[in-house]
């Protein structure tokens, strides 16, 4: 109970956590009992309706336009960390974002652009749940395995771009990350190169796999993986230009770069020549995700290409499959070498 500014006592509305609570269950089961959902059966079906009968509880117009399909706005959230902050600029998420708002064009709907911390990923769930979205795509799996698979369970409908990872509850799209990793290694391998370094943030799930594919290209060449050679570095432009810069300024002994994204490599490529480096001719350089502006870079930017135009389709189309009450497969997009005068 409150009260209003003329002193009068006000009984708060009854909210769905209530129901949810009284019944002993998920605020996604309340809201498939009293939209008649199949999945719920008859008896549990009863006792939440009687719940919300007594509650006096009403279902939201626009939650209920939600369940029903007629919500046309998605949610686009680009994660972030505290310590990182990756610009919603870099390369990549733009070229992610152009992808998906394509896709959605032509199926008919809107885009809600935001981030959210990725330690709060749980936050995602509130654009569905206050009704401003009828699910949401998400960029990237951060560290958040867990949180993920928790909301998927609770009924979230979501879709990760990321890579598939062991007991995984939520589904994703992406690309070959470990045949991605292993095809930009094996060709500084084949043409020579001796100590090639790797750049990128191994905790990050999609970076791990591109790792992995290194690690076969070296094992399939017969070579040793060096650990000096495997470089922490942030995706955030600020902070990855300051690591790179201070692990070439001890002079390593390196002659080629596998970067774990075209905007490493870039800064990799600039730093290099700070320093009076050739690329290729010193040090040959990879990137990975072949963003339009890889083309056009000096020298142009050897690459590997993980269909981001399609990403944004298959990300579209997997997330309408769930909000249609269906379970959306997991979907792998090829990937493949794109050879330019970097490497």
């Amino acid at each position: 109970m409150s009260l209003d500014t003329d002193g009068t006592s006000r009984t708060r509305r009854p909210q769905m956590e209530d129901v949810a609570r009284m019944a002993g269950v998920s605020r996604a089961t309340v809201s498939r009992a009293l939209s008649g959902h199949p999945a719920i059966n008859e008896d549990t079906r009863q006792r939440i309706r009687e719940i919300a009968r007594r509650l006096n509880y009403t279902v939201n117009v626009g939650a209920k336009n939600l369940r029903q399909g007629t919500n046309q706005t998605i949610g686009f959230v680009i994660p972030y960390e505290s310590t990182v902050r990756q610009a919603v600029s870099d390369p990549f998420f733009l070229s992610m974002l152009g992808s998906v708002a394509d896709a959605l064009t032509d199926r008919g709907f809107e885009m809600l652009v935001s981030r959210v911390d990725a330690s709060e990923i749980d936050q995602v769930a509130s654009a569905v749940e206050s009704g401003r979205a009828s699910g949401v795509i998400l960029v990237g799996q951060w560290h958040q395995h867990a949180q993920l698979n928790h909301l998927a369970k609770r009924g979230v409908p979501l879709v990760v771009w990321g890579g598939q990872l062991r007991k995984q509850a939520y589904a994703t799209v992406g690309s070959e990350n470990e045949l991605g990793g292993y095809l930009a290694a094996r060709h500084l391998l084949e043409r020579g190169a001796r100590h090639v370094a790797f750049f990128g943030d191994l905790r990050l799930p999609e970076v791990g796999l591109r790792y992995q594919g290194y690690l076969r290209a070296h094992a399939e060449a017969g070579r040793k993986v060096l650990k000096r050679l495997q470089i922490n570095v942030p995706f955030a432009a600020e902070l990855a230009k300051t690591a790179i810069d201070s692990y070439l300024s001890t002079r390593p002994r390196l002659d080629a770069i596998c970067a774990a994204s075209d905007l490493l490599a870039m800064i990799a490529i600039q730093s290099l020549g700070a320093t009076g480096v050739r690329v290729p001719e010193d040090v040959a350089v990879v990137g990975y995700d072949d963003v339009p502006f890889a083309a056009s870079f000096n020298p142009p930017l050897t690459t590997v290409s993980q269909q981001i135009a399609l990403a944004g389709v298959e990300l579209v189309s997997a997330l309408l499959e769930i909000i249609g009450g269906g379970r959306a497969q997991n979907r792998t997009l090829p990937t493949s070498l794109i050879i330019r005068q970097s490497a």
